[in-house]
């Protein structure tokens, strides 16, 4: 056997087993949608028509096995969100599209959503998450285009990067809070989201991007307060 044939069998089983474990991490979401986060290895086996040694023969254990759907899960997620992340875009209009389409992968794959989300593996690297490089990879595309839009206006662009990360944390955080109470419409949500993230957008605007200006120019600035417009009880109120 010619090295160039050596390499093209080596080639065609390094894609058969590559295309082995895509059906495998098919099977397990189905397996997922079905039967929830804490889906056991048997349930995935089933469904995939194999025993169990077979799946830790492709994935070595159910960490590995985890990392192989989050990359899947997350890879979804992030083709959805990055192509409407563009710097031509209305910042309303962009965020809007960004927190609706998060909330809309969770109301689509709620329980798949909880696998991914819920899982912790603390033998593995930080750097190995699927989870936090989604998450990188997203701030970093909303501090590119935050970053560039300050910068355009001769604005101080130094917060872009956390603020990114902020904006992606609170989506984050709040997608998980709706997932499990439901109290509210996933518009609704989305919208009261938006509330929150265009009012300091404007503030950020407004000063310049400059911490130091914003305290400049409003210096002790209050919420505003409202008051009692009726009593509890007929006693005192107390303070």
């Amino acid at each position: 056997m010619t090295d160039d044939t050596a390499r093209v069998k080596r080639g065609a089983q390094a894609a058969q087993r590559e295309a082995r474990r895509a059906e495998l991490v098919d099977a397990a979401i189905v397996a997922i949608r079905r039967n929830g986060p804490d889906v056991a290895m048997e349930d995935i086996a089933t469904e995939a028509g194999v025993s169990k040694p077979i799946l830790y023969r492709h994935f070595q254990d159910k960490a590995g096995l985890y990392m192989a759907i989050s990359e899947q899960a997350t890879h979804r997620m992030r083709s959805a969100l990055l192509p409407g992340l563009s710097a031509e875009a209305e910042p309303r209009e962009l965020v809007r599209n960004a927190i609706d389409t998060y909330l809309r992968f969770i109301e689509a794959e709620p329980e798949l959503y909880r696998f991914v989300m819920r899982r912790s593996f603390p033998d593995r690297a930080v750097a190995q998450d699927p989870v936090t490089t989604n998450t990188e990879l997203i701030a970093t595309a909303l501090s590119g285009i935050f970053g560039d839009q300050l910068r355009r206006l001769g604005m101080d662009a130094g917060g872009a990067e956390p603020w990114a990360h902020a904006g992606v944390g609170m989506v984050q955080a709040v997608g998980d809070w709706w997932l499990e109470h439901r109290s509210l419409s996933r518009e609704a949500v989305r919208d009261y989201l938006l509330m929150l993230a265009c009012g300091a957008i404007e503030s950020i605007f407004a000063a310049g991007g400059s911490p130091e200006r914003m305290l400049l120019e409003t210096p002790g600035t209050q919420l505003p307060t409202a008051k009692p417009t009726r009593r509890l009880s007929s006693g005192p109120i107390s303070t």
